[in-house]
């Protein structure tokens, strides 16, 4: 028979546990983990200081926002805020690909694709913050 090799196979030589290492360890998925409970946990007051901003102006003129915006703990903190955003969505969003993308190489090709988009889209928010608060 063409293709049929009896040859014993080399994993039923290894122990239960080194036929699991190299599937994943328990420490890969803790730096994720650490990294979206950082953000979400910094994203908490940012959000709360740009809500309170946001309605601090309301219905003031666009020179009054930009105002505003030029000063250096604004304008920090809304980059911060930028910045833990799309991390924070990039973290969340490569979980869900990775628990219901089943393909590898579209699982990874997702994965990529979302790194992108966020790293372009928090990009085109850090200028324009940049452009109004210089």
């Amino acid at each position: 028979m063409a293709g049929s090799n009896n040859a014993p196979h080399r994993d039923m030589m290894r122990s239960p546990l080194g036929r699991a290492r190299g599937l994943g360890s328990a420490r890969a998925g803790a730096a994720h983990w650490w990294a979206q409970r950082l953000t979400a946990v910094a994203l908490v007051p940012l959000t709360l200081w740009f809500v309170c901003g946001v309605l601090r102006l309301h219905g003031a003129q666009q020179h009054d926002m930009v105002a505003w915006l030029s000063q250096p703990l604004p304008l920090v903190l809304m980059l911060a805020l930028i910045v833990a955003t799309f991390h924070h969505l990039q973290l969340g969003l490569q979980v869900v690909i990775e628990d219901y993308v089943h393909a590898d190489g579209c699982r990874m090709a997702s994965i990529l694709a979302l790194r992108a988009a966020c790293v372009l889209l928090a990009l085109a928010c850090i200028i324009s913050v940049l452009k109004l608060g210089l």
